[in-house]
Order: structure tokens, then C-alpha cells, then sequence
């Protein structure tokens, strides 16, 4: 499917609930939805907007299927370097076996059944966000010492591997260091997640400079079967996940635009309003303007 007619079959008015499947809903995050399919776990993206971890009253009208079609892309991408959730017969179980509409199954993902680590994996290649936020006040970024004199988004001499761990809902996740990361998911496994996270982004970020953007960062996630094999889970590589931002606009020393809900932030960010629920309603301009971003990082990768 090409990125043209994925755009074309998105959804007029953002869908910010799925109601009316026949299986259970298990959980509800703040984008995504899970069901029990049974034999798989169906996860549905919706339209939903969150900033300053608050769901936002207006969604992006077709961002759920941007999302999904996006880490479907990716996953396909990276198949070389670990195996993924997604079944071989995903389109046949969305399509035939579960006889999902066609906006659900552009925006669902059926997945095998997998036990989630208990922490996030992040890598970061250039020095932006909370990371410039911290090297500011002390050179360094989540305990890692940087080289002196580096400017806001330069690019790192070495991508690094900064953890968190995965807060329960409502609550912000925490960074943590290699040993306490080790901890919590035992040292072996840490091992292979962090060099498996490190490839992952190198291989994207070669395939985003391909398609004229810069990966800044990124953060994975991971489970484990029964047997203990390693899978890449959720979504992989999409705006939200990711920060990525236009290469031919690149330029240290000054935050670049990127292809994500900056324009929400920004908006939120000039109002009065103390960053907790209820959060305002957008105007228009936002909406459609984040749909822009979302959908012109779909086109430069899918073509």
C-alpha cells in the first residue's frame, strides 16, 4: 500500500474510541486500545492526542492509521535484526478472520501474545529535548558524560542508550542507568536489548536520511515469549516514538522543526494552562497542520 492510498482512505473527524468490537477491551492507553482476539492480541491506534502526558479532547484525524501503516513499514525494515509481534498472517486475520472495516484494519495491528519488559529503551543519535536540557546544566545526558562544547542538536559522536523505566498510567517514567536497568530485567537480557536497540536505530537512521530526514531519537519496546525470545512490540519508528526532522533544514545550534505534534506544543505552550486535566480544544489550524506532519513523514518513507 502506497502512502497515497493510505492518505486518501483516512477518516474525515478524528476517531477517538473504538466501540462495537466483539472482543474484549483489555486495556486503554493514551493512543492505543487492546483487545483479547483469542489466539492474538488485536491493538487498535486511535486518533487520540496526548501532550504533557494529558489526552487532549481533539485527536488528529487519521493518525491511528498513519501510526500503524508506519510501524508496519518498519517492521518489515527490520526483520533482519530481531523478530516482531506481527504474525505472518496479519492481513488475512484483520481482513477474514476478524472482518475488521477498512479505517480498522489500516489502524489495528493483530499481535502475538507477549510479556512486555518492564522498561523503555531510548536512543538518542543527536543531543535534543530533555538531553539538551541536561547537558546545559552539567554536561551530561541521563548520567552519560558528553564532550564539552557541543550545541543544541548536534549530532552525538556515538549514539547512546539511556533507559527508563515504564511508569504505571497517569505517572512519568523515570531514567535509569545500565545497572539498574540490568536489575529489573536480569543482565543478559539487558545486554542483548540495549545492543539490539542501538542497531535498530542506526538502521533507521540510515533508511530516514534516505528519505531526507534526520532520526534524532527513538525509543523501542520489547517482550519475551514463553520460551524467553526477545520481540519487538508496539509501534516501531513513527512520530511519536520517534523525533525526526527535515535534513535539508538541519542546522546545529537551534531546535529544528520536526515531523510530530510540535505545533500542539507549542500552541499549548503560549496558553495559560497549568498542564493537567482538562486540557483545552484545538483550533482547527493545529489539527490540520499536525496531519500534515504526520502524513509528510509517511510519504518520505513510503514513497
Amino acid at each position: 500500500m502506497t502512502s497515497a492510498d493510505i492518505a486518501a482512505a483516512l477518516p474525515k473527524t478524528a476517531v477517538t474510541s473504538i466501540e462495537g468490537l466483539r472482543f474484549p477491551r483489555i486495556a486503554s492507553g493514551k493512543v492505543r486500545d487492546i483487545f483479547d482476539a483469542g489466539d492474538a492480541l488485536l491493538l487498535v491506534a486511535t486518533d487520540r492526542l496526548s501532550a504533557f502526558d494529558v489526552i487532549l479532547p481533539d485527536g488528529i484525524p487519521g493518525k491511528g492509521a498513519i501510526l500503524t501503516q508506519m510501524s508496519n513499514w518498519w517492521f518489515a525494515q527490520t526483520g533482519g535484526l530481531i523478530s516482531n509481534h506481527l504474525p505472518p498472517d496479519q492481513a488475512a486475520l484483520l481482513s477474514e478472520k476478524y472482518r475488521l472495516s477498512r479505517d480498522l484494519q489500516l489502524r489495528s495491528m493483530a499481535v502475538k501474545k507477549l510479556k512486555p519488559l518492564a522498561i523503555e529503551c531510548v536512543v538518542r543519535g543527536y543531543l535534543a529535548g530533555s538531553g539538551w536540557s541536561s547537558y546545559q546544566k552539567n554536561g551530561e545526558v541521563c548520567g552519560i558524560p558528553l564532550p564539552a562544547g557541543l550545541r543544541q542538536a548536534d549530532r552525538l559522536p556515538e549514539p547512546i542508550f539511556t533507559p527508563t523505566t515504564k511508569a504505571p498510567k497517569g505517572e512519568h517514567d523515570a531514567p535509569i542507568n545500565d545497572a539498574q536497568a540490568a536489575r529489573i530485567v536480569g543482565a543478559a537480557l539487558y545486554e542483548k536489548v540495549k545492543s539490539t536497540s542501538l542497531a535498530l536505530y542506526r538502521l533507521g537512521h540510515d533508511r530516514a536520511r534516505q528519505a531526507g530526514m534526520i532520526l534524532a531519537d527513538t525509543k523501542f519496546e520489547f517482550g519475551t515469549d514463553a520460551a524467553g525470545n526477545l520481540f519487538l512490540i508496539d509501534e516501531v519508528l513513527t512520530p511519536d516514538s520517534s523525533r525526526y526532522w527535515p535534513a535539508d533544514s538541519y542546522e546545529p545550534g537551534r531546535s529544528p522543526p520536526s515531523y510530530d505534534k510540535q505545533f500542539v506544543r507549542d500552541h499549548l505552550l503560549a496558553l495559560k494552562w497549568n498542564q493537567q486535566p482538562p486540557a483545552p480544544k484545538l483550533p482547527a489550524d493545529v489539527i490540520s497542520r499536525t496531519q500534515e506532519k504526520y502524513l509528510a513523514a509517511l510519504k518520505n518513507l513510503l514513497g
